[in-house]
């Protein structure tokens, strides 16, 4: 089986899709893709597909959910498969099982790939993390789940993996920035910083891809707006890490050109001592 929840929803078995198309069944589907080789309790499930609001026939009504899934199962598996849609999807005290190794779920192998790149990053390997890191986000294929209805649980992890996906963008841009890739670095933190405003990690890496680039008035005016964002908005002013970093900009600090060092951090955080 391979699930993909890294954008629209996937699921195949032997190359053949078991996504039911009704909205609940897909998400019920989308839920255990979370939890491979765990319990989800049965509680948990009638949470995400109702919430408060749940209907009295909510056990029943859960019950051909799962035998659903277990029909598209057993179609996918054909009638030669060494198991059965029960054993796959089985059924344990309190809840149902989604018995599949955790590699089969493009999530799994993400969070392998992003721990890796964060390790090499915190030994100085920077090369190996932004290659570590950059698999990990071509992993990606939309926003997580795109194409299914959230409840309570899924908006959970949906939220979760779309800060991970945001920390690991901003983590390969360090790594990056200390490979001396700051010319290719603009045009992707332009981007960045216009989709998200009052981001103070990516305005101090675009800050920063500019002045080395040879853009010092331009790497200024990204503060400015920033600065008069925050303010105007909720009436603060930048952290004082990025303070510092636009008054080394203003005196030309040489520490500012180089692109690696001893200390293993972000960049946000390089020059706040």
């Amino acid at each position: 089986m391979e699930i993909q929840v890294l954008g629209p929803l996937s699921a195949t078995v032997n190359g053949v899709s078991i996504v039911p198309t009704a909205s609940k069944p897909r998400q019920l589907l989308a839920l255990f893709a979370f939890y491979p080789g765990r319990i989800v309790p049965v509680a948990t499930l009638m949470e995400e597909l109702w919430g408060t609001d749940m209907p009295q026939s909510a056990m029943t009504t859960l019950q051909t959910y799962v035998l659903q899934l277990r029909r598209h199962l057993g179609t996918a598996m054909g009638p030669d498969a060494p198991g059965n849609a029960k054993e796959v999807l089985a059924t344990r005290h309190g809840g149902y099982v989604l018995q599949v190794p955790a590699d089969a779920v493009d999530l799994h192998r993400y969070e392998q790939l992003v721990a890796g790149g964060q390790r090499a990053f915190e030994q100085g390997e920077d090369g190996q993390a932004a290659t570590l890191l950059r698999s990990a986000l071509d992993m990606w294929d939309g926003p997580a789940l795109v194409d299914v209805r959230a409840g309570a649980i899924l908006s959970i992890e949906i939220m979760r993996l779309k800060e991970s996906r945001l920390v690991t963008v901003e983590r390969r841009i360090d790594a990056d920035l200390r490979l001396g890739r700051h010319g290719e670095l603009i045009a992707e933190l332009t981007d960045l910083i216009a989709r998200h405003p009052q981001h103070e990690g990516l305005h101090s890496q675009a800050m920063v891809a500019l002045y080395r680039s040879g853009r010092q008035a331009t790497a200024l005016d990204v503060y400015r707006r920033l600065r008069k964002q925050l303010i105007d908005e909720l009436g603060v002013e930048p952290s004082p890490q990025l303070q510092r970093l636009h008054q080394m900009m203003l005196t030309v600090d040489p520490a500012l050109d180089v692109t690696s060092g001893d200390r293993r951090t972000s960049t946000f955080d390089l020059y706040a001592a």
